[in-house]
């Protein structure tokens, strides 16, 4: 079924998966991800599926075509096991998004400029509309990052932060190794958002999403410094 342009100018096509059921929490967060699948009506078919039991609210074509699977009133089922400062039914409290791309398994790329030209405007109005804080607008391997690695190291963060709909990269570092050893930069970890069950692969999640030319794992002064600046300005009030 096609979306009438009255009823919604952002969204091309309609299709509604029944992957579904209702929310317990209010939306509080945004998780992107990408469907790692050959082409857009694979993965439709897939999120459609009763038997695979996933869905997303949205699924954006790398060709910018934007197909709403699920109302953002209820609950899709994208997130899996996951965790996110303190939330842990993640899909209650989220809506998520479903990038058209061929992921780490097909041939990794860069996403197209027509895909992310239709995200800005769609999570823009989520974002508004929710409230949903800059900090919780995440990708998928920042709330399962012992599982997931989507959207991985080419989505264009920095890009999406120019726009205000999530954070930046601290530009500034104010100090240059400021955990005194792991054990204190784990607990900083957590307290920022993340699950740390699997020590390394938190880290490198978090590398991913803040630091992604370089993903392996280690705990340097660089990640310390980002992740303490992080903090810092959240405690400053300028990282909602």
């Amino acid at each position: 079924m096609t979306a009438h342009p009255d009823r919604d100018e952002l969204v091309h096509r309609e299709l509604s998966s029944p992957n579904q059921d209702a929310r317990t929490l209010p939306v509080s967060m945004v998780v992107i991800h990408y469907t790692e699948m050959l082409g857009k009506e694979a993965a439709l078919e897939r999120l459609c599926d009763p038997d695979a039991k996933v869905s997303a609210h949205y699924l954006i074509g790398e060709d910018g075509e934007v197909i709403r699977l699920v109302p953002e009133a209820r609950r899709a089922w994208h997130g899996g096991v996951a965790y996110w400062r303190g939330v842990r039914d993640v899909n209650s409290a989220s809506i998520g998004i479903e990038l058209d791309h061929p992921g780490h398994l097909n041939g990794y790329r860069h996403f197209s400029d027509a895909q992310f030209d239709a995200l800005v405007p769609l999570l823009a109005r989520i974002v508004r509309e929710h409230d949903v804080p800059r900090a919780n607008v995440v990708g998928h391997s920042d709330i399962a990052p012992a599982r997931k690695i989507d959207p991985g190291e080419l989505f264009p963060w920095g890009r999406l932060a120019q726009y205000g709909l999530c954070l930046p990269t601290p530009a500034k570092l104010e100090r240059l190794d400021p955990f005194t050893n792991d054990a204190a930069f784990y607990l900083a970890l957590e307290r920022f958002g993340y699950d740390i069950t699997d020590g390394i692969k938190a880290v490198e999640a978090f590398q991913r999403r803040w630091r992604p030319e370089r993903i392996d794992g280690v705990i340097d002064g660089q990640v310390r410094a980002i992740l303490f600046q992080l903090l810092l300005d959240r405690d400053r009030g300028a990282a909602r």
